[in-house]
Parts: structure tokens; C-alpha cells; sequence
């Protein structure tokens, strides 16, 4: 097996060493497992969030050439961290015969591993959120005493060891002749420039701009009203600009403006990286359109399509999610519910025999030896001054390797059968109006989509067959599983390009819809 290893390190939080040791993981853990390395590509200072990557790129045009078949990575998320180009440039790779392993991550590739990876990536969400909802209520509590949360109070505020906002007298100089010179009929161009001109800042350090400023002028801090997200007290903070300035200001910031704001639709598409157009195989994306009406609506689309290339029609967002959420639900059985628990469970404890752990818990040993030597040495009566030296240098690099174990062992996942049965039975009891409960299931469950026009053809991470549903098939799930008894006209879907393509090696779990259905 010919490997090629890519390593990166991000510019705001990494240096060139952390380089050496993706290198030094990858290089052990291709020895261990027979892996033959012939190449590196290495991004310098580069962020995983996009494929803008000089090494990156040419990495995976290389594959063309077809010289290797695998790629190790450190962890995955040196590959790509943003979840739609990893699909993207993973499904490539795939047609070239090129996989991608993680080096310090136990998460096999097979469905059994893409089911693991789904469960953690989504009890992780589930937890995070958690933590979110007891810092929120924390704010909260601050924020009904009119304490600082944290974040930035503006310009002319300062906030001091009890939470407690007070005025700075210089900075508030600049807010109120800001105020006056907007309501005496000067532009934000020209005090903008002006300030500029100046080298005032804001209260963030940086130049004045046209958002900046209009951020100040709309601050309804100023005249003494305490903000934290839907909470407003009047009086809860330090008054610098009285009503009667800020009324009038705010009176010609509407008579000024010229073009209401444009907002950005924020839906969530569920399926992306999941759904396939079953005509030309690509990835199918989520898009938004307003009707003539004014009505917003939301669906997918072939790529191809888009371009012409394709006959593949658009497709519902709602109705095509709330039918795949069903068809996923299903497998929430208690029977399943057991075995993923205890598979997660298990794969959580091979986690912490991590490589990257059991690396630096060698080399600290191996200090330790050292230093065991030389003190050695010194009983024998060599040189004090150099062994001296040579154990307080050995000191410190054991001090730093424990450093970095504390830091791989905070990084591992740490969940126990009782926290996923817990999420698992949490999940089970839901009525999926909740989107993290819609994205949760749909993680831990769903592979792929395939969509034509009259069928659509589902893979799960379980079972080892494909699921094929039909457009009267699907309209029978639709009336069992939602509360629509008719299915969308402008909603159906399709099969893949083989059956070969669908064969899924072994997996846990039986498909009770399959069953169901006698399929």
C-alpha cells in the first residue's frame, strides 16, 4: 500500500513544529500498519476551512496519476475542516481508488466507523449545546444585575473588577460629538474621515468606517439602556447622550437611508454531502428562491442541473427531509439503541490508546530513563557542571511532552455507555421538530441519497442492503410518517448507478422499515 502523508498547520495558533509532529504520527503509524509513504504535502499557514490550498490542490490532482491509494492525516480535520468540501474532494479521491486515514483517530472506514464518527459528531452538537444553555442562564442572571457578559461595551464605556460599567470621559468626549455633529447635518462619510484624519479608533482599536460609526449612532447604551440579547433596563447603565439628541439622530438615520436592508436567508439543509442526483451522480445543494407572491421557498438542486447539464428537477427541502428523517427514525429501535451504545462506548475507550498519547507516553519514559543515567553518571564522578546541564535540559523537555499529553488527553472523547444511551433513548422519544434532533438522526443513520424523478434509493449505515424506495412506496411512508397525507408534487426522488456501488460490508442492525415493507 503506497501512502502519500499531508500535514498543515493553521498561521494564527500553530508553528512549524506542530508540522513535525503530524509528520512523526503519520510516519509510526504507517510502520505499524505495513504502509509504504513516498511523498509529503505540506500547507504552511493555511486554514482548513477552504480548499484555497497550494499543497492541498495539487495533492489531489496527483490521484489522477493514481501513484498512491492512500492519504494519512494526523486527524481529519487537517484534511479539511469545512464538512462540504470534505465530502467533495473525499468522493474524487474515491474515484481515483484513494482513501484518506487518520493516523491519530481509532474511526475505521467502513459503515461501522461512519456510523461511530456520525454518533460522537452528534452528541458532541448535543453537548455543546448544553454547555451553551447553562452559560446562557449564567448571562442571564448577570444581565438582570446589568453586569458586563464579556462583551465589548463600546466606545465611551469601560467596565471595571466588579462587572460594573462606568463612563471614560475622554472616549465619551467622542461619542457626544458624534451625536451632535450627525443631528447639525453632517454626513458619516465626512466625520468618518475626519476622525480618521485624527487617528481616533474605535473601541476595538481599529479605524472608523460607515458600519461602525452608524453602530454607534443606533446604541441605545447611550442614553442609559442596559442591552444584553432580548433584555433591555433602562437605567441600567451610565447615561452619556440624553433622549432628546439621540431621538432626533435616530429620526434622521430613517430619513437618510436609502435601501432597506437585504438579510441572508439562514435555513439549514439538512442533506447536504448526503444527496445524489441519481441521473449524473453529483452532489445536490441546497438553494432559495422568493416567488412572485413574495413566498420564500426552499429546495434542492442537481449542480449539473443548474448548468443545464442534467434533466434532474428540483426537489422540496421540507417534504424530501421529513420523509428521509422518517425513514432514519425508524431504526431507533431499543434493540439498536443497545448495540450503538455499546459499539461508541467501546470505540471512546480505544480512543484514549490514542497513537499520539501512547507516542508522548514513550517519550516521557524515555526521559525518565535518561535522567536516571546521568544521575548515574554523577554517582560515578563524571563531570558535574555538564550532567547538570544535560538533566536540567532533559527536565524541561519532559516538562514540555507532559504539557502537550495534558492537552491530547483533554482532545479525547471521553463518553460512557450510560451518557449515549441516555442520548440515544433522548433522541428516541423526540417528535424531530428540533433541528439538532432532525441533524442528529440523520448523522448517525444516513450514508447517502440517490434522487430521480420517480424513486429514490437510500444507503444506511446499517443492514446489508440498500433501501429502494418507489414513488407509490414513497407516498405510503409519507402518509405513515408525517402528518401530510400527500407528498409534494414538486418532491421525488432515485436509485443509484449500480447495485455493486450499494453493497455495504456487514454491519448490526436490522432495517425495521425494510421489514416493514417486505423488501
Amino acid at each position: 500500500m503506497n501512502a502519500v502523508i499531508y500535514a498543515r498547520f493553521s498561521s494564527h495558533s500553530q508553528t512549524e513544529q506542530s508540522i513535525e509532529g503530524q509528520l512523526k504520527v503519520c510516519y509510526d503509524y504507517a510502520q505499524a500498519n505495513n504502509i509504504q509513504v513516498i511523498g509529503e504535502y505540506i500547507d504552511r499557514a493555511q486554514t482548513g476551512t477552504n480548499d484555497n490550498r497550494t499543497a492541498f490542490q495539487k495533492m489531489i490532482s496527483d490521484s489522477d496519476t493514481h501513484s498512491f491509494d492512500t492519504i494519512l492525516v494526523y486527524q481529519l480535520d487537517r484534511f479539511a475542516r469545512n464538512r462540504y468540501d470534505s465530502a467533495t474532494y473525499k468522493a474524487k479521491l474515491k474515484r481515483n481508488g484513494v482513501r484518506v486515514i487518520s493516523a491519530k483517530e481509532n474511526i475505521s472506514d467502513d459503515p461501522s466507523g461512519i456510523l461511530v464518527e456520525g454518533v460522537l459528531e452528534s452528541m458532541a452538537e448535543y453537548y455543546s449545546a448544553e454547555l451553551s444553555q447553562k452559560i446562557r442562564r449564567g448571562m442571564e442572571i448577570n444581565a438582570q444585575k446589568c453586569k458586563s457578559n464579556g462583551s465589548n461595551p463600546g466606545l465611551g464605556f469601560k467596565v471595571d473588577a466588579n462587572r460594573d460599567f462606568y463612563v471614560d470621559p475622554d472616549e465619551a468626549k467622542i461619542v457626544r460629538e458624534t451625536f451632535e455633529r450627525y443631528a447639525a447635518g453632517e454626513t458619516v462619510a465626512d466625520i468618518v474621515c475626519d476622525y480618521n484624519g485624527r487617528h481616533l479608533k474605535t473601541s476595538k482599536g481599529k479605524d472608523f468606517n460607515k458600519n461602525s460609526l452608524h453602530r454607534m449612532l443606533q446604541n441605545k447604551r447611550y442614553i442609559g439602556t442596559y442591552l444584553y440579547r432580548d433584555i433591555e433596563i433602562p437605567g441600567g447603565m451610565p447615561r452619556i447622550i440624553d433622549d432628546d439628541l439621540f431621538e432626533r439622530v435616530q429620526f434622521l438615520l430613517e430619513k437618510n437611508k436609502k435601501a432597506y436592508a437585504r438579510t441572508r436567508g439562514n435555513d439549514e439543509y439538512l442533506l447536504t454531502t448526503k444527496l445524489f442526483c441519481g441521473h449524473c451522480l453529483e452532489m445536490m445543494t441546497g438553494y432559495s428562491g422568493t416567488g412572485k407572491s413574495g413566498k420564500k421557498y426552499c429546495y434542492y438542486a442537481c449542480k449539473n442541473s443548474k448548468k443545464k447539464k442534467c434533466v434532474k428537477r428540483i426537489e422540496s427541502k421540507d417534504s424530501l427531509e421529513d420523509m428521509i428523517v422518517g425513514d432514519c427514525k425508524e431504526l431507533l429501535t431499543d434493540e439498536n439503541i443497545e448495540i450503538i451504545s455499546k459499539s461508541v462506548s467501546d470505540a471512546c475507550k480505544k480512543e484514549a490508546d490514542s497513537p499520539a498519547v501512547k507516542m508522548l507516553e514513550k517519550q516521557i519514559r524515555d526521559i525518565d530513563n535518561a535522567i536516571e543515567n546521568l544521575w548515574s553518571a554523577l554517582e560515578r564522578g563524571e563531570s558535574s557542571d555538564m550532567v547538570t546541564e544535560r538533566i536540567e535540559k532533559r527536565k524541561k523537555e519532559k516538562a514540555e511532552l507532559e504539557a502537550q499529553l495534558a492537552t491530547e488527553k483533554k482532545k479525547q472523547v471521553t463518553y460512557t455507555y450510560p451518557q449515549i444511551y441516555g442520548f440515544m433513548k433522548k433522541l428516541q422519544a423526540s417528535d424531530f421538530t428540533d433541528i439538532q434532533d432532525r441533524r442528529s438522526v440523520i448523522n448517525i443513520f444516513l450514508r447517502a441519497v440517490y434522487l430521480k424523478d420517480d424513486e429514490y434509493t437510500l444507503l444506511f449505515n446499517t443492514g446489508t442492503r440498500p433501501m429502494r424506495v418507489t414513488k407509490e412506496l414513497r407516498k405510503e411512508i409519507t402518509e405513515k410518517f408525517t402528518n401530510d397525507s400527500v407528498c409534494s408534487s414538486t418532491s421525488s426522488v432515485v436509485p443509484p448507478q449500480s447495485p455493486s456501488d450499494l453493497s455495504l460490508t456487514g454491519l448490526y442492525f436490522f432495517i425495521r422499515l425494510l421489514r416493514m415493507f417486505d423488501i
